[in-house]
């Protein structure tokens, strides 16, 4: 089986419908096929071909989720956040030795002149709103010269990405075209993807999450995927209704989001036809599966995931195995072990400790970062294994249970805390509809622990009552020593709780 991106849509039937938008006629996988094609043309036409580096900055929705696998075709793709200010652009620009910049034909944002800093050359993408979601094409300000013309390889890069970088210098993480595919095939197989099968994609796709486990393995299983263009929970429940999905995928913030707006959208869920929900990019609370289970009558598929494994590491099966709430799952494309946190043994693996994974969809490392491939891998058993940076240990059946974050876990004078523990003992009071528990600097004992916390409609609970709640639930040391009230908790571009920096965002450092 071809390990490339074009491989994974090269059969499917060219009738059956692929990418889709609200209130947009679907394109056909003949119709992808055929675009992929023209992309490739001209794209080598502009001098732009296998191993030079397109970023893309465009608008969430089914053009964003087209460019990227049709110009991974010819090229290698690097969807950049739209959202960045110019001086972000010029890092990742820069850092990416980007040789075009793809952007909408009406653009002008502050990408523009930071890749006209560095010569990067600009691509338009123009489409017809009455045409098939999805359908473009590109042209350019100017022609490059000669380039590669092979089609890519398996070995060859067609993502690159990079780290979250919240404490340190952003990570290039590229991911071969092989790395793709297999991830893509994972996520079918995991969810019994079918071309019965339609997604409805509200994760961003600079993203990827967004990128592989919604775009890319609905085409690979022949499915269908309708783009919105972002997530609004306002407009989730009426698109909902209009896709009729069997199924979406987003991260725990989204989920409690449309949690707050089911009780009036009572009628759509009724109608709705979804066979599962799934989660990840983020440890999704054990009461929030719980209420969603309630909600949707449908399993919650809680999966695990990161960048360097081209995101799925483990997940919670479907039905007829049991869905763990506050596990990730079991197992389902690398090899996910457990490893000493200090040195490179693998340990038994209902010991906690570092979760490390080994497999086709890991990247092969970090580029041009010598020092963080020599931390990050290491040799055991005749294989590579990477170091997750999670913590956590397998129960007795194979799910994982995460227990933090190693760089999240709290350091109170000595004693540990995980900061996901006390989340998930808070979110058992009625009142609180989400929270986030991070470090605080303290001059004594080093770090000590704070909360922020949103509170349900109509809730008077204070600072005192919540921690007076969590006081009969964990041992002292574990309690809050600071709970702030917030309308909405900080997040990331994508949607996901950074704890890391958070005590720096609400003010609590001296």
């Amino acid at each position: 089986m071809s390990q490339t991106i074009s491989a994974l849509i090269a059969a499917h039937d060219a009738s059956a419908p692929a990418i889709g938008a609200p209130d947009r006629d679907w394109l056909t996988y003949g119709g992808l096929r055929d675009l992929a094609s023209s992309v490739t043309e001209t794209l080598h036409g502009i001098g732009i071909g296998c191993g030079d580096r397109v970023a893309i900055v465009l608008p969430n929705g089914p053009e964003m989720a087209t460019a990227f696998f049709t110009i991974a075709h010819a090229a290698t793709t690097a969807p950049l956040n739209p959202a960045y200010r110019e001086e972000e652009y010029e890092f990742y620009l820069e850092d990416l030795k980007a040789k075009a910049l793809v952007v909408a034909h009406d653009y002008d944002g502050p990408a523009l002149p930071a890749a006209r800093k560095f010569g990067v050359a600009i691509v338009r993408l123009s489409f017809d709103v009455d045409g098939p979601a999805g359908a473009f094409t590109l042209s350019a300000e100017s022609k490059l010269g000669a380039c590669d013309t092979a089609a890519p390889g398996a070995d060859d890069v067609a993502l690159i990405l990079h780290t979250s970088g919240t404490t340190s210098r952003p990570k290039i993480v590229p991911l071969l075209q092989s790395n793709v595919c297999a991830s893509a095939r994972n996520i079918q197989k995991s969810l019994a993807l079918t071309p019965d099968d339609r997604c409805l994609s509200v994760m961003p796709l600079f993203h990827i999450h967004g990128l592989i486990a919604a775009v890319s393995a609905s085409l690979a299983a022949g499915g269908q995927i309708s783009c919105a263009p972002g997530f609004n929970a306002l407009r989730f429940f009426a698109q909902l209704d209009a896709i009729k999905p069997t199924w979406y995928t987003a991260v725990p913030t989204m989920h409690q989001a449309i949690l707050a707006r089911a009780e009036r959208n009572s009628e759509v869920i009724a109608n709705a036809n979804l066979r599962f929900l799934r989660s990840s990019s983020a440890s999704l609370p054990a009461p929030v599966m719980k209420s969603l289970v309630e909600t949707f009558g449908a399993p919650v598929v809680e999966a695990y995931g990161m960048t360097e494994a081209t995101h799925q590491m483990c997940c919670n099966p479907l039905p007829p195995r049991a869905q763990k709430p506050g596990s990730v799952g079991v197992a389902a494309g690398p090899e996910v072990r457990i490893a000493h946190e200090a040195d490179d043994k693998l340990v038994d693996n209902s010991t906690i400790g570092e979760i490390v994974i080994s497999g086709p969809a890991v990247t092969p490392g970090y580029e041009g970062n010598p020092k963080a491939n020599e931390g990050a891998f290491f040799e055991s058993g005749g294989q590579r294994w990477f170091r997750t940076g999670d913590q956590g240990a397998f129960d007795d059946e194979g799910y994982l249970n995460l227990t933090g974050r190693l760089k999240e876990i709290i350091n109170r004078g000595g004693e540990k805390i995980s900061p996901l523990e006390v989340d998930a003992v808070m979110l058992g009071h009625p009142e609180i509809a989400q929270v986030v528990c991070f470090a605080v600097p303290h001059d004594k004992l080093g770090e000590d622990i704070a909360a922020a916390v949103v509170l349900k409609e109509g809730s008077a609970l204070d600072e005192r009552a919540i921690r007076d709640f969590t006081a009969q639930h964990v041992t002292a040391f574990k309690v809050p020593r600071s709970v702030v009230l917030l309308d909405e908790i900080p997040k990331g571009a994508t949607g996901k709780i950074q704890r890391i920096g958070m005590a720096k965002k609400l003010g609590l450092t001296a």
